[in-house]
């Protein structure tokens, strides 16, 4: 292949056999749109397909789908600006890690690329190389529980549509993909920008029932003992108050080291992260439905400061509430 376009930004899409479609198309659907709505002065974006073999890939899809003119990793030029490993079924997943030399490849480029991201279960591929050793990421929401057993150096977050840690950034389930590559855009090019995409694609700009993969604690709920599903739930309805772990143990007839303990052998997380977990979703919902100012959406979110607004949204979105708000909001 030629060397790199003056002003230019590299982005190489990997899949294999197995791999999800939509991982590979929705990505690189969202930058080669972007394209046609940057200005002239902004580098603009190269979308290359490879594969550990190049050549054409089968996807996990019933239909038979097969993407096709991958190029081979080896035959990638040196300038890459961003890689993005797409998820795929247990089988391509597999095959990809052990049998081929991705993850080697992997590790010889990752030094020179600005940012190394994945879709979906790709999240396993960057896992078995490391990157995300004592990072947050996720992915799919069936995976979360798998991905911190094999891994238990990462900090899965089991309720974000993605998570940034720059330079390494990770999406949950197939269509987080393209919420994920539309923020890596906004960084990019700006906010109109990625408005334009996500309007020429016809997505919501405000997700049906919020941002994240499950309101908060679904998925805990439903593993909780019926007295702690109660509080679960109260603790979603009304995230505001004193909900300290001494507080929460108090309303659960238990000591604070037990109802700790407790807590998190039936959850998986600690009182703490599972509050703010709730915090967060009902800022996010009160973002996205009132234009009331940040301060007052921080103090009926239960959040004690602005600033724990703010930080909150930085660690679990990678945002800020008033980027969450142009994104998503009424306005």
């Amino acid at each position: 292949m030629q060397g790199p376009v003056r002003n230019v930004r590299r982005i190489v899409v990997i899949g294999y056999d197995g791999v999800q479609a939509l991982d590979v198309v929705g990505p690189m659907e969202v930058f080669a749109m972007a394209n046609l709505h940057m200005s002239q002065h902004m580098p603009h974006y190269e979308v290359v397909l490879a594969s550990p073999a190049g050549g054409s890939m089968s996807c996990s899809s019933a239909g038979g789908i097969r993407l096709g003119d991958a190029v081979a990793l080896d035959d990638l030029p040196d300038e890459v600006d961003t890689i993005i490993v797409a998820g795929g079924n247990e089988e391509g997943l597999r095959g990809v890690i052990f049998e081929t030399d991705l993850i080697k490849w992997l590790k010889s480029r990752a030094a020179a690329t600005r940012r190394l991201a994945s879709v979906c279960t790709g999240a396993f591929v960057l896992a078995a190389g490391a990157f995300l050793d004592g990072k947050r990421a996720t992915t799919h929401w069936n995976s979360i529980a798998l991905l911190k057993e094999l891994r238990p150096q990462i900090e899965v977050e089991p309720d974000a549509i993605f998570v940034a840690e720059p330079p390494v950034f990770t999406s949950a389930g197939i269509t987080a993909g393209i919420d994920l590559c539309l923020a890596l855009v906004e960084a990019d090019c700006g906010a109109q920008t990625a408005l334009s995409v996500a309007r020429q694609m016809v997505l919501f700009m405000r997700r049906p029932g919020g941002q994240s993969q499950f309101s908060p604690g679904l998925a805990i709920q439903v593993k909780a003992t019926p007295r702690l599903r109660k509080l679960l739930n109260e603790i979603v309805e009304d995230p505001t108050g004193d909900l300290s772990g001494r507080a929460l143990a108090a309303r659960s007839g238990m000591s604070e080291r037990t109802f700790s303990r407790s807590f998190h052998k039936e959850t998986g997380t600690t009182p703490a992260q599972f509050v703010e977990a709730a915090r967060v979703e009902r800022a996010k919902t009160l973002l996205e439905t009132s234009d009331w100012p940040l301060a007052r959406i921080a103090a009926h979110s239960g959040f004690g400061s602005l600033h724990a607004l703010h930080r909150a949204f930085q660690k679990r979105l990678g945002i800020t509430p008033g980027s969450y708000r142009d994104r998503f909001g009424i306005g």
